[in-house]
């Protein structure tokens, strides 16, 4: 197998330690779970999405295993302001801080928050499960440029987290692209479901949720694929990565680094485990592949 260089590398306005990035909500509610994960081997850590106003999130049951994954309907649960104490211990550490609102407006409001705090802010404009949020707007690229430009116009480093529950991605990824986004994470959850048999109602308490995990891979890729073609910014892939084989074929479709979720559930060592395996001292620069499964 492919190997890859060790060090440094910059992505999207962000210098990372190395190319693999913890995703937004698994992890990422604590400065203390942050550093826990960083000192795992993570190259950076995206905290738990961040709106304008506190949320207690959906009734239970919120997280169910499937074969292949996850489901959850958490509902973006999360303490507002309250939580940039948390990013106190992590001065000058590889953070990005994932943030949601409900207009362009909000969106510049809690990205000013986090302003010489953390590194980039990555926007949130795909969970499929929280009315009014994520989703609602990410499937409309009017509104995912003006959302990306408000944030953008910060200063701060955007980084847009994109759906998989459009039509066509490579849209939504131009539109974050002209609003002046610097990376694009793909993907986001599928919009999913199950049924209890045994209790005739749906598994989850908000019904529907997000599904991540191995089911999503083939997915994740192919929108990394097609945001490669039709953007020039990086892209930095998500969904089911879960092995050193993984990041190299999110690479080959077009991705600079990978973030890594429910992975973590099995084995917090994932990081290191999976650095093992990817880079050697003499081994080749990500450049060189990245994108190559176009050629």
């Amino acid at each position: 197998m492919l190997k890859l260089c060790p060090g440094k590398v910059e992505i999207g306005g962000v210098a990372l330690d190395n190319h693999l990035v913890l995703a937004a909500g698994i992890l990422g509610t604590t400065g203390a779970s942050l550093s826990r994960i960083l000192s795992a081997g993570a190259g950076g850590v995206v905290t738990k999405s961040i709106g304008p106003v506190p949320l207690d999130g959906h009734p239970g049951p919120c997280l169910v295993p499937v074969e292949g994954g996850l489901l959850n309907a958490m509902g973006l649960p999360n303490p507002s302001m309250e939580f940039l104490d948390e990013l106190v211990p992590l001065d000058g550490k590889p953070v990005i801080a994932s943030i949601f609102g409900g207009s362009p407006a909000e969106f510049a409001a809690v990205a000013g928050w986090f302003r010489g705090k953390v590194k980039a802010v990555e926007l949130n404009l795909s969970c499929p499960h929280a009315s009014g949020y994520g989703a609602a707007l990410g499937t409309d690229p009017v509104l995912v440029e003006e959302c990306t430009r408000a944030v953008a116009s910060t200063g701060i480093p955007t980084w847009v987290k994109l759906t998989p529950n459009v039509t066509d991605i490579a849209e939504i990824g131009r539109a974050a692209e002209k609003g002046g986004a610097c990376a694009l994470v793909a993907i986001n959850t599928l919009k999913a479901m199950r049924i209890s048999v045994a209790l005739q109602r749906p598994v989850l308490g908000n019904r529907f949720g997000g599904l991540s995990g191995r089911a999503v891979f083939p997915v994740a890729v192919r929108c990394v694929y097609e945001l490669y073609d039709a953007c020039s910014i990086p892209i930095i892939g998500c969904g089911g990565v879960s092995s050193a084989g993984d990041v190299l074929e999110m690479m080959m479709a077009g991705a600079s680094a990978v973030e890594l979720g429910t992975a973590i559930m099995k084995d917090i060592s994932v990081f290191s485990t999976i650095a093992e395996d990817l880079y050697e001292k003499n081994g080749i620069p990500a450049e060189q592949i990245v994108g190559c499964a176009h050629d």
